[in-house]
């Protein structure tokens, strides 16, 4: 298997709270830029998914919090798609130290949504290698 997709990005003093820690809403922003790095990465823009009528959607989404980060910490956030037989797939991510501190991991359920039907797409594994100039950035 080959190495996770990976975004890096410096923790900004504005994102940090009041004990000098990144905020923890901050870490879904991460997950969310990772995830559409990769998408990009893999030839798929937001105009793209658009013009086919078709928007990724979070379902659900688990945050496990396990070091802190402070500003000018940088960190390396990974993106995988694990890929099952349903409407669904997963997103597994890590939030890394450039020294190798797992900082966070992020699980998540998501959807490919039919814009005007409001319903998933039934196959969205499929749909993503139709999509992607490079579908093996998903796995596939």
């Amino acid at each position: 298997m080959s190495e996770p997709y990976s975004v890096r990005v410096t923790v900004r003093g504005y994102e940090t709270d009041t004990q000098g820690h990144l905020n923890q809403a901050v870490y879904l922003n991460y997950a969310e830029h990772a995830r559409w790095s990769l998408l990009q990465a893999a030839g798929i823009s937001q105009a793209q998914l658009v013009g086919q009528g078709v928007g990724p959607v979070a379902l659900e989404t688990t945050i496990r919090y396990l070091r802190e980060l402070l500003a000018g910490d940088e960190v390396d956030v990974t993106c995988v798609f694990e890929w099952g037989n349903g409407k669904t797939f997963r997103i597994l991510q890590q939030i890394r130290k450039t020294d190798g501190t797992l900082a966070a991991e992020v699980s998540a359920v998501a959807g490919l949504l039919k814009l005007k039907e409001r319903k998933l797409v039934a196959d969205p594994r499929e749909a993503f290698k139709e999509l992607a100039a490079d579908p093996a950035l998903f796995g596939l």
